[in-house]
This record gives C-alpha cells, structure tokens and sequence, in this order.
C-alpha cells in the first residue's frame, strides 16, 4: 500500500511516503518557499516525495492528515463559549478561515491535488489519524522497540495536550490516559517563550538556552519557582496538571498571556523582541525549565508505575526539548528513551502515514533495524551544482574525489575557517545533522561568538552543537544519552573544563558568555553540557570520515555542527540556497558536493 502523509494549517506543513510499511521520504515545507515554520499546504513537499519515488497521483492508495479538523474545530467553539464576550477578535480572525479552508479539510486536499495534476483525487482515500496518535505512531514505528510505554506532550492537538499509553507491534497502540485543553505543559512554556520576548512555536529553543545562564542558587530563581507553582499550575503526583487560566490569554485570545498580570506576579517588565537580556529574563527562563522538567519526571515515574514497560517512546513538540530530555534519561526511571528527530508537528506527516500502514493495514513491526534515517529529503547532483556556480560566475575548484575534499575541508577547519557542507540528502527535522551543516573549530574560543554574529546573526547567548564519532563520544563526554539525533545533552568531560572565575555569577549574561568553559569552549555551554550528536559511520559515512580527517590534523575529534542557515530562514535544500546562504554572511568556505568554493 502506498500511502501520502500530509501534516499543515498550524506550523511546520511536511509531507511523507510511505510503500508498504517502509518510509521512503519526507520533506518540510518551508525547505522549498524559503518561510520559516511554514503552514500552508505542503504541495512542494508531496511533489518532491512523490516524484522521488516515482509515484504518480494515481499510485497512492491512502491520504493520511495528521489530525481531526471536526475535533479541533469543535474545541474552538466550546472554547471560545466558555470563555464569551472574551476572545471576540481571535474568533472573527479564526472563523473565515476555517469556514473557508480547514473545516472541509477532505474536499480542500482533493480540490489542491487536482491542480497538482491528480486525475484520480476524488477517488483516493483520506483519512484523519487523532493528532496525538500521529505524534506516538511518528516514534513507535521509527524505534527500535517492539514494545514500550509512549508519552506525547505538545501544546494542543485536536484537545488532547498529552497522552500516554503502551505501544506493540502485537497490539498496536493503546492508550491510557490523556490531558486536554488548557490544561497544557506546551503552552505553559510558549507562555514563558512570548514573555521573555521570544517567538511563540519557534523560540522555545532559544528559552531552553537561555535557562542554562539562570543562577539556580540565587533567591530570585526559588521565588520564581514558587510564583509558578503557587499562582500558575498546579503539579498532580501523577504529573496531570492544573492551569489557572485567570493568568492565560490563549485560549481565546490573541497573546499568550496578559503581560499586566505577569508582570505584577513575577515584578519584572515583559521582554520585548530584540530587547537586551539580563540575569532576571535567564532566571525566569531556568524556574520555568525546571518545573516542566518536574512535571515530565513525575509523569514518566507514574508511567513507569502503570505500564511496567522497559521503554519509553517520547513524541510531540516538548519532545524536542533536549535539556529535559536528558534528565528523564538520567534518572533512569527507563532503561531507555527514543525521541523520534522530527518530534513536533513536521513529524506529524510521517506518524499519520505510520499509523495507517501499521494500524489499518496491520504491517508487522517488530522494532526498527537500524537508527531511523533521517536523511529522506531533496538530493543534487555534481551537474546541478555546477549550473548554480555558472550562474553566479563563481570560481571553484572541483574534486574527482570526496575523499581529497574531506583532506581539504579538515584542513581548513583546523585552519579556524568557517565552512558551510552541502553533502546528499536534506535532513528531515529541525536539526542539521551533518548534510546540510555550518562546520567550525570547537576548541577557538572565539568561534561561538564569531559564528552567532558574524555568520548566524543571531543571540550572542547560543550555545552550539558538537559533532563527534561514536567511537571518541566517551573521549570528550561524560556518560548520557549517545543520540545521533542532537536530542539530549551530555556534560564535558570534568579533565577537559575549566575553573570559573570567583566572580563569575556576578557577571552579566555577556561576560558569562565570554568566560572558556572547557578545552572546547565554542561548544561548552556555561553549564558545562553541550548537545551532541553522536556521529555513526554506518549511518553518514561521509560526515563520519570528514570528523576522522580533521582529528588526524588537529588531535582533536570533536568539530561545532550547526544548522546551515541565517537568523530567521529555514535551512538550505537546494544548491542556490546554500550559495546565496553563503554570500550573504562571512563563511569562508562552501563544500557543494564535489565543488569547493573559497570566499
């Protein structure tokens, strides 16, 4: 059975192609029209899965969409009754819109196809997995696990806001239990994410960064935690929790909270975009941290308790928090923890389809054989590189063979270049993972702040990721979670960190920032963690030999890999968008393929 997954309307669109139970590809939407998180309807994603594979319109047997639009359409209007006069402008803005477009969702994906040139998309089924299911179905069937405990947590699906249950490949999924709307952990985050002055669905990674500089023995960090708890969630001892919507505007309005009320509860103004950071906004940003890593530990402890599995599988866009991904996995409550790559809505595509093949059709799965490939989107060829460069009457050097461009490329990174490696296919997720990948020197001092300003134009604050081959993880880091993924954090090696001044928790956010941390300080955050991504040859052979040349130069076997884009854009797919990536900052050199191009 061929089966065309389709996930849109709310943020990050992506389609997936499914042929009897096996993945083919998988593509984010705004890979292609260059918008960041876009939700339109992801038509170049289906073309380029569907003409990857060699489908026609009129091969596909199944359409799955990642939700219930009915569902989600009645929590609207309940909400919106239940919470009447409030909430007037958000429901006029929502209404054409659904009435228009996602309300008749099956007749809007037939009507797009035909334009698309299917003949046949009155006659193709489609059909709408829950919301929840295609986030716990995007990881079970992508795990090596023939059966374990699941938990999705996200902001709201149709109005499940986390579920939990057991997954087999015997029975399938079953769920036990679920929260709904409002009550929400994602959105009580994103409420912190938007009064901190950061972007709601986008800039929640930024927060979780931002938490790490938060002084955990400070009194400002324990009166904030207790603000939290007090006036904002109440924690039940099987982690469900309690929001006081009198201090929440999401539900039916249009901000996430009202910033008058924080304001006076916490004593601090609300950041606004592009606003300098201070020690309070990290402080706020480390109490808000640790009480969704509070509610996580205490629902994975009671899903320990009521399932008895082995396993757990982790989904949903609270998934892709890395930082408390490590600490549910270091407390061992599991003996182990999968967090499919793609865990927020893009992901949503790939489960949808999974769960139709596995569940409808009933495909045997007995755990995946090998980590999940998470490299499923667009590939150029040495032809289609050469026509950009020709384009832009860019010099170049060309390579017979891949082997001398690595000598190469190691070469300049041991030589503090900036490099930015287009190699195969687009990787399918929020993270580049060696394909689509800015590459520097982990141990220059200055490269973590040469890359956020120069390069990536972004917050000073950002940490940047390690890449290290699996065989030199232990060399570098302490015992964790070897995730290929870039999905949990490790420590640095205690051998490789440095002593921090007396005064150091005196100092401002910057000056922080500036203090080495380790013998690698561009990847060293200030809490001495980093989020690596354990690099496997079997599964990127390519960026595995790159890591190998550069240690044979510089003894050093670990190398920064951060996503090849500027502040704001998606990543690159495409040739033209690498170069044009590459000429709008100061990297110095630019691998396509075979190709080599130095500024």
């Amino acid at each position: 059975m061929k089966i065309l997954g389709i996930s849109a309307y709310y943020h990050d669109s992506a389609a997936a192609i499914i042929v009897d139970g096996k993945v083919l590809f998988a593509a984010q939407e705004e890979r292609f029209t260059r918008i960041k998180n876009d939700a339109s309807f992801p038509e170049n994603a289906i073309q380029f899965c569907l003409s990857e594979s060699g489908l026609a319109y009129e091969d596909i047997d199944v359409i799955a969409f990642y939700d219930k639009p009915f569902l989600k359409f009645e929590r609207l209007l309940e909400t919106y009754y239940a919470f009447a006069p409030k909430g007037f402008k958000s429901f006029a803005k929502a209404m054409p819109l659904w009435l228009k477009e996602k309300l008749f969702i099956k007749q809007f994906i037939r009507k797009k196809l035909k334009k698309l040139g299917a003949k046949n998309s009155g006659k193709i089924a489609i059909n709408f997995p829950e919301h929840h299911l295609s986030h716990i179905a995007s990881a079970f069937y992508t795990s090596p696990y023939a059966q374990c405990a699941f938990l999705t947590v996200d902001g709201v699906g149709e109005w499940t806001t986390t579920s939990y249950g057991v997954a087999s490949g015997e029975n399938g999924i079953q769920v036990l239990g679920e929260l709904y709307f409002p009550d929400s952990l994602g959105l009580f985050y994103s409420s912190f994410t938007y009064f901190l002055g950061f972007e709601v669905n986008s800039g929640e990674y930024k927060m979780m960064g931002l938490a790490s500089y938060g002084n955990e023995a400070s009194e400002q960090v324990a009166n904030f935690k207790e603000i939290i708890k007090r006036h904002l969630v109440d924690i039940k001892p099987d982690g469900s929790i309690k929001l006081d919507m009198d201090f929440f505007e999401y539900p039916y309005g249009l901000q996430m909270v009202n910033p008058k009320r924080w304001e006076q509860l916490f004593g601090i103004k609300k950041r606004q975009p592009g606003e300098k950071l201070e020690q309070k906004h990290a402080n706020l940003a480390f109490a808000a941290q640790k009480v969704l890593e509070e509610v996580l530990l205490s629902l994975i402890r009671f899903i320990k308790k009521e399932t008895g599995e082995k396993f757990l599988c982790f989904a949903g866009g609270v998934a892709l928090n890395c930082v408390a991904n490590s600490v549910l996995f270091n407390q061992k409550i599991f003996e182990d923890i999968y967090v499919q790559p793609a865990a927020g809505d893009a992901g949503g595509s790939l489960g949808a389809a999974l769960a139709v093949a596995h569940i409808q059709e009933k495909h045997n799965f007995e755990g995946a054989q090998n980590p999940f490939n998470v490299y499923m989107g667009p590939r150029f060829s040495n032809l289609d590189v050469e026509r950009v460069l020709r384009k832009h009457k860019s010099s170049y050097r060309y390579f017979e063979n891949k082997d001398e461009l690595i000598r190469a490329i190691a070469g300049y990174l041991a030589e503090k270049k900036v490099v930015g490696w287009f190699q195969g296919r687009t990787e399918f997720g929020p993270r580049a993972l060696g394909n689509r990948s800015i590459l520097a020197n982990a141990s220059d001092p200055e490269m973590q702040h040469t890359l956020n300003m120069k390069i990536k134009f972004r917050e000073g604050f950002r940490p940047f990721a390690p890449a290290v081959c699996k065989e030199d993880y232990n060399d570098y880091f302490e015992e964790g979670k070897q995730s290929p993924y870039m999905l949990f954090t490790s420590k640095v090696k205690k051998k490789l960190r440095k002593e921090l001044p007396f005064d150091f928790e005196n100092m401002n956010l910057d000056e922080k920032r500036k203090v080495p941390k380790s013998d690698l300080p561009a990847i060293t955050h200030i809490d001495h963690s980093a989020r690596v991504q354990v690099v496997d040859k079997q599964m990127n052979p390519l960026f595995w030999n790159l890591i190998q040349e550069y240690k044979k130069i510089s003894d050093v076997g670990v190398i920064i890999n951060t996503s090849f884009n500027l502040k704001d854009e998606p990543i690159v797919n495409s040739p033209e968008d690498a170069y044009i990536c590459f000429m709008k900052s100061e990297m110095d050199i630019l691998a396509l393929e075979n190709y080599l191009i130095v500024k």
